[in-house]
């Protein structure tokens, strides 16, 4: 970790007299075990509360079969859902969670049928049904019969959208947390390699604003480039 271009940029900041010090922490959200350390950790050093949580863990594998939808739900979808439900209890009361998403994730690429599913999706277990459909489907070699496209990536960010729909309405009866998804752009990262045309700096944007900004309650959205976007593609 010491040799990561984040964390020495950190350190150049803090040195050029920033007025936050930033800390790291090894999380890998697929890592029950990780998740747990991380969230105890949190607890232990932010004994009262955090204001807002960024979860911006994924990938995107070459290729596609049943393996890489599985490795791919599993982290993306599956993983990221356990990490949100890990950080709400930590929240404070009008605290923010951000899970960032991608405009692959759009509903145009998916029959009627599902993506009327998907739009009428209430709580996260209709849209884990979906995600299940999904995998069956790909296993079965069927997934474009079955109104899907051959994408895992975007399979689990539309999930991912939907999914924090769901998780905002069952916290709006809750708390006063703010949840919402977002697309960063595509962001020159390792997991772009290299190709995407904004900066880290530009990708940030959007995410950091639902963090802080006053979003006037706006809750379950998906956002890009500072305004919601419609989800229905």
């Amino acid at each position: 970790m010491h040799q990561d271009e984040q964390l020495k940029a950190a350190k150049a900041l803090k040195q050029d007299g920033g007025l936050s010090e930033i800390k790291f922490h090894a999380l890998d959200i697929t890592d029950g075990k990780s998740l747990e350390t991380f969230v105890e950790d949190l607890k232990k050093t932010h004994a009262n509360g955090i204001d807002f949580v960024i979860n911006n863990a994924g990938i995107a594998l070459n290729g596609f079969d049943s393996n890489v939808v599985s490795q791919t739900l599993n982290c993306n979808y599956y993983s990221t859902l356990a990490a949100s439900h890990a950080f709400l209890p930590l929240l404070r009361p009008a605290g923010r969670l951000v899970n960032v998403a991608s405009t692959t994730g759009l509903l145009d690429k998916y029959s009627p049928a599902i993506r009327a599913r998907f739009l009428a999706s209430k709580t996260e277990a209709d849209v884990t049904s979906i995600m299940q459909d999904f995998a069956s489907a790909v296993a079965a070699g069927r997934e474009k019969e079955a109104g899907f496209p051959s994408a895992a990536y975007a399979t689990s960010k539309a999930g991912l959208i939907g999914a924090t729909r769901a998780l905002a309405r069952e916290e709006s009866g809750k708390s006063q947390v703010l949840v919402n998804s977002c697309c960063p752009g595509y962001v020159n990262t390792d997991m772009t390699k290299g190709r995407g045309t904004r900066t880290p700096d530009e990708g940030a944007q959007t995410p950091v604003m639902l963090a802080l900004a006053d979003l006037k309650g706006v809750s379950g959205e998906f956002w890009r480039d500072g305004r919601v976007i419609d989800w229905s593609g």
